[in-house]
């Protein structure tokens, strides 16, 4: 993790207080600046939230950790907190530079129609496009080159980064956060096979996506055949994803990145996909469930489970499966060993009936 550079500076005392924590040491280290654990230096603060970490404590500079009240952080000062990496996103935006927001108003390069709706303290960069009938919410920042087809809606306090791409007729809540490369809206992939090859079947829905939803960069949300592609309240999506047509995420659901989601499928509350997790068409996730990275998901899963492989199965049998099979070859070797040995068994007693 990179060095954070900022002027500012708090003592142990104040971080504790800001994140809640408990804290053990001496409360009036001056702390200037946030690091990872590895490169954290004199000044810094750091954090452990995951085993792999927990050796480097007794070598890190860092003048400060942040740690769960299970890890040992011997002499160096800590804030103590159930949650250290929630408590170290919450230093760290202390202590991170400013965004370079575009200031409100209508950039002179932008084209923006006559019938377009704009609410105060928008923001439109140079070279965006809102076309007609786009009602656009109090405060919300339209990046450069950004395009809102016709008849689309955003919601209060929207951040669209530059080049985001959406389509007609799509919804978008309040605080909705879209990064470069993303298009919400593009057409379903629906074709129905000819003699003479596919026919394009119209794909007439559209895409609402809820409040407090950020997209990473370079998604492709398609629209509905018809009726409603829907990213619930509070979902978070990572770069790279595709989500087809008629898919439906429910709340606080994080998709990480290049997952693969096909059409008409239902993804419960609070989901948790992993990376490059694909999912064929129609299948329904229920919530709280967990999907391991690089799993392939064809066919429902229940509530609350956790899933992994490929194709992905729950996870405890998933393990023993995956057990077997790195023994594998010492099985091959038993097998052979014990037809070697029935082999022998019955050319002796072949050899006996003979006499």
């Amino acid at each position: 993790m990179a060095k954070e550079e900022s002027k500012k500076s708090y003592t142990l005392t104040e971080l504790c207080r800001l994140v809640g924590g408990r804290l053990e040491g001496s409360g009036e280290v001056v702390i200037r600046g946030v690091c990872g654990i590895e490169d954290a230096g004199e000044g810094e603060i750091t954090f452990v939230a995951n085993v792999k970490y927990v050796g480097y404590i007794t070598t890190t500079k860092a003048s400060a950790i942040i740690v769960d009240p299970t890890t040992d952080h011997g002499s160096i000062p800590a804030i103590v907190t159930e949650n250290p990496y929630l408590a170290f996103g919450i230093i760290l935006q202390h202590f991170a530079p400013p965004i370079p927001h575009i200031p409100p108003g209508i950039d002179s390069r932008a084209l923006v129609s006559e019938s377009a709706r704009l609410g105060e303290g928008v923001a439109v960069g140079p070279f965006a496009v809102i076309c007609d009938d786009v009602l656009v919410g109090d405060a919300t920042t339209v990046g450069a080159g950004c395009f809102i087809a016709p008849q689309t809606s955003l919601g209060r306090d929207c951040y669209l980064h530059p080049n985001v791409v959406v389509r007609e007729r799509t919804e978008i809540g309040d605080r909705v956060i879209i990064h470069s490369g993303t298009v919400v809206g593009s057409d379903g992939f629906g074709y129905a096979k000819t003699e003479d090859g596919y026919q394009k079947v119209p794909q007439t829905g559209i895409v609402v996506i809820e409040d407090d939803v950020e997209i990473g960069a370079n998604v492709a949300i398609d629209r509905a055949t018809m009726g409603v592609t829907r990213i619930c309240k509070g979902s978070k999506i990572d770069n790279l994803v595709q989500i087809a047509h008629n898919v439906v995420i429910g709340k606080n659901s994080i998709i990480v990145a290049q997952v693969g989601i096909s059409g008409s499928t239902v993804i419960g509350e609070e989901v948790t996909l992993g990376g490059q997790v694909g999912i064929i068409g129609h299948v329904k996730i229920g919530d709280g469930v967990m999907v391991g990275a690089q799993s392939g998901i064809s066919k429902d899963i229940p509530a609350g489970e956790s899933w992994f492989g490929y194709p992905a199965r729950p996870i405890a049998r998933q393990k023993r499966i995956e057990a077997f099979l790195s023994r594998y070859d010492n099985y091959v070797k038993r097998v052979a060993e014990l037809e070697k040995r029935v082999a022998e068994l019955e050319k002796k007693k072949k050899g006996k009936k003979d006499r």
